[in-house]
C-alpha cells in the first residue's frame, strides 16, 4: 500500500464517523508495531514523530524507516511531524519527504500564528503535504511541548481555519500533555461549537489517559484524528525494564521484542477504539 499524505484518510474518518490514530514513534520497533497492529485491524494510520524525536534519530532516516515499511503494508500509512514550532523545520520535514506536518504556533499572539501558519498550509499544498494548525494551547508537558493551557475559542477557530487553509486543526477543550495527574474534565460544549465554526477535521491531543467514554464522546463531536504518545512509551519502557530483570540478556531483541509486542497490543486497542479498523481504503494516492 502506498505511503500517503494524511489529508484524504482523515476526510474519510470525519464522514465515517470515526479517527484516524497517529501514534507517536520513538525507534524502529515502535514503527515496526504500530504498522503492524494497523496492519492486523486493517485499519488507516498514522506515524508521528515530535522534533526531540527527529533530533535524535534524524529526519531522513524517519522517513526511510516508515517509507520502508509503508510500501510494504496492506494499509496506507502517512509521516506527520508532530508540535514543530519553527516553520523552518516544517519546511525542512516537507523537502525530506514528510506526507504531514504540524506548525505549531499556539503560543504566539493570534495575528502571528495566523500569519505563520498560513504561509506553512501554502508551501505545504505545493509540497503535496497536508497542514495541522493548532489554536488555543494544551496545558501538561511532553517531550518538549506544552506549557499553561488556554482553551480554544469556537469564533476565532472559524476564522483561523479559514484564513489558513489548513487542512485540519488541533484544539484545546482540556486535554492535557503527558499523564494526567488529575481527573480529565473535557468541554463538549465548546468542542461541538468549534465544529460548528470551523468545519475542516479536528485533532485531538493529550490522548494517553482519558477514558475510553471521553474519546469516543470526543469522536462523536468532529474528533477525526486522535494523538498517543505518552501511553505507548510506558508501554514500551515497562515491557523492558520487565525483560532486564533476567540479568543474564545481552541480547537488544531479547528486550526490544517484548517492548515492540506491547506496543503492537495497546495499538490495536486504541485503533478499536477509535472505530478505524476495517477503514482503510486501498485507492489513495502514493505520496511522490
Amino acid at each position: 500500500m502506498p505511503y500517503v499524505n494524511a489529508k484524504q484518510m482523515i476526510l474519510d474518518a470525519k464522514e465515517g464517523g470515526y479517527a484516524v490514530p497517529a501514534f507517536n514513534a520513538e525507534n524502529l520497533e515502535m514503527v515496526q508495531a504500530i504498522i503492524a497492529a494497523a496492519e492486523k485491524e486493517k485499519s488507516p494510520v498514522i506515524v508521528q514523530t515530535t522534533s526531540p524525536t527527529v533530533n535524535y534519530i534524524t529526519l531522513p532516516e524517519a522517513v526511510a524507516m516508515v517509507r520502508a515499511m509503508a510500501m510494504r503494508a496492506r494499509i496506507p500509512v502517512a509521516l506527520h511531524l508532530d508540535h514543530c514550532t519553527s516553520p523552518d523545520d516544517v519546511a525542512t520535514a516537507m523537502r525530506e519527504g514528510y506526507t504531514s506536518v504540524m506548525f505549531d504556533g499556539s503560543r504566539l499572539p493570534y495575528q502571528e500564528n495566523a500569519e505563520i501558519s498560513r504561509r506553512v498550509a501554502l508551501l505545504a499544498h505545493d509540497y503535496g503535504v497536508s497542514v495541522e494548525c493548532e489554536i488555543g494551547a494544551l496545558g501538561g508537558k511532553e517531550d518538549g511541548v506544552g506549557g499553561p493551557s488556554a482553551y480554544t475559542d469556537p469564533d476565532e477557530a472559524g476564522r483561523f481555519a479559514r484564513y489558513t487553509g489548513a487542512d485540519y486543526l488541533a484544539v484545546a477543550i482540556g486535554t492535557s500533555h503527558g499523564f494526567y495527574k488529575g481527573e480529565p474534565k473535557l468541554d463538549y460544549d465548546r468542542l461541538a461549537a468549534i465544529r460548528d465554526s470551523v468545519g475542516i477535521p479536528l485533532v485531538l491531543h493529550g490522548g494517553s489517559g482519558l477514558h475510553d467514554e471521553q474519546v469516543k464522546k470526543c469522536i462523536s463531536l468532529g474528533i477525526a484524528k486522535v494523538n498517543i504518545a505518552t501511553e505507548l512509551r510506558a508501554a514500551a519502557t515497562r515491557a523492558v525494564r520487565e525483560a532486564l530483570r533476567d540479568e543474564s540478556i545481552i541480547d537488544p531483541k531479547k528486550f526490544m521484542g517484548p517492548a515492540r509486542d506491547a506496543v503492537e497490543a495497546l495499538c490495536t486497542e486504541k485503533i478499536r477504539l477509535c472505530g478505524s479498523n476495517g477503514a482503510a481504503r486501498l485507492n489513495y494516492v502514493p505520496f511522490d
